[in-house]
């Protein structure tokens, strides 16, 4: 604990002079030298100081002790992906925010606040935490240099900006190889190759994050890497392994009640099934993602985007319009663009497939390709047009979209 500026803080808080705190104890000059941590007062002085500002020792190294306890739990409850919990935590550090610029943990603290703003999905706020630490990074220790660079990938991640933090992960492992065995990290790196399309990337981080989630008994952790693994392996074409993963999933999602979960669970189980040819299946499960969506978000469009094809595919028409109505109305009222476009490719498709050839390439495949996604659809999109121009004869605009493809 740095006692000169916790004395000089609580002497400005009272509106107390130097010379009244000093007087009877030891000189201005002496306090000054104290306060600015220019010279080490002997404990007698301290605790003078401090009793006439009605502050005891004891209760400073309780404080730094409590500080300490709170951030071990602040980390477990991020760590365990507690949500529930670690608002509590979040609110008591808080509340003697104004002693821990005094203590060691000051940066620490700093760090797990820019954490937990990612956590809660605060990314203005996180923002202007990550400047304010970037300012201070000078003074870090490598410990804390590494978790301001880890948190910055989170950002990253947040952000949708995957190579970017692709990168800073890589970099990480390279320089602070040790701390980056972490489950959370490996976690992370997993979820950066997923959103890269790097399957076998994502796989092998995926196993290593849970390996150590499953020997911390960290069970929302492994759902969440579980999910992961699920995803890679249906991208890779390993269909057995990942109706594994999700079959794990779902069960142990459903004993431990992860509501928020077992509908992004139940979606991804429902494209794999999907892309099995089980088409009951893949509705069941898709019908149960959507039932438990309460919020009409862009994950609740995408779920019923998802079984409008279905119907579409196998030929139930009057049902695929009805999803895909419904998708662009809501898509319409909540301005979001990209449900628009293929909602309206669907609808033309099923009344007009000149309009819908024309609506693909002229509006659906230039705004996903300046975004960067949904690259399985965009793979379906090229293939659809390749056979379009190979139809008409057209055998240059035909190749052009085979070589997107490839």
């Amino acid at each position: 604990m740095e006692f000169g500026a916790l004395i000089k803080f609580y002497r400005t808080q009272k509106g107390m002079t130097q010379a009244e705190l000093a007087k009877g104890i030891c000189s201005v000059p002496h306090l000054s030298k104290i306060e600015n941590n220019s010279k080490e007062a002997n404990k007698d002085t301290i605790d003078l100081l401090l009793d006439r500002l009605n502050i005891s020792f004891e209760e400073i190294e309780e404080k730094e002790g409590e500080i300490q306890l709170l951030l071990g739990q602040f980390s477990d409850k991020i760590n365990y992906f507690l949500i529930d919990e670690i608002d509590g935590i979040y609110f008591k550090l808080k509340e003697i925010e104004h002693i821990i610029p005094f203590s060691k943990y000051m940066y620490t603290y700093e760090l797990y606040k820019y954490r937990y703003l990612l956590f809660k999905g605060f990314l203005a706020e996180a923002e202007v935490q990550k400047d304010l630490l970037y300012k201070q990074k000078k003074n870090f220790s490598q410990y804390e240099e590494y978790l301001f660079h880890y948190y910055n990938a989170v950002f990253l991640i947040l952000k949708n900006q995957y190579k970017e933090a692709d990168e800073l992960l890589e970099s990480l492992y390279n320089d602070f190889h040790y701390e980056s065995l972490s489950g959370e990290f490996l976690y992370h790196r997993a979820l950066v190759k997923v959103s890269l399309d790097e399957s076998s990337h994502a796989i092998h981080f995926g196993k290593m994050a849970l390996e150590i989630y499953s020997n911390q008994y960290n069970f929302i952790r492994v759902l969440h890497t579980l999910m992961l693994l699920g995803i890679s392996y249906t991208d890779s074409n390993i269909y057995e392994e990942a109706l594994e993963c999700y079959k794990h999933s779902i069960r142990n999602a459903e004993i431990l009640k992860e509501e928020k979960l077992l509908p992004q669970i139940y979606h991804n189980m429902g494209h794999l099934q999907t892309k099995l040819n089980n088409y009951k299946e893949a509705l069941y499960y898709y019908e149960k993602s959507l039932s438990l969506q309460s919020e009409v978000n862009q994950h609740y469009l995408f779920t019923l985007y998802s079984i409008g094809e279905l119907h579409y595919s196998n030929e139930e028409f009057q049902r695929a319009e009805s999803c895909f109505q419904e998708v662009n109305l809501i898509s319409r009222e909540r301005k979001i663009r990209k449900f628009i476009l293929l909602s309206d490719f669907y609808l033309l498709k099923m009344n007009s497939p000149e309009k819908a050839i024309k609506h693909l390439e002229t509006k659906v495949i230039p705004y996903f390709e300046e975004n960067k996604e949904l690259k399985e659809y965009m793979s379906q999109f090229y293939k659809l047009l390749a056979e379009h121009y190979t139809q008409k004869g057209m055998a240059f605009a035909a190749v052009k979209y085979l070589h997107k493809i490839i």
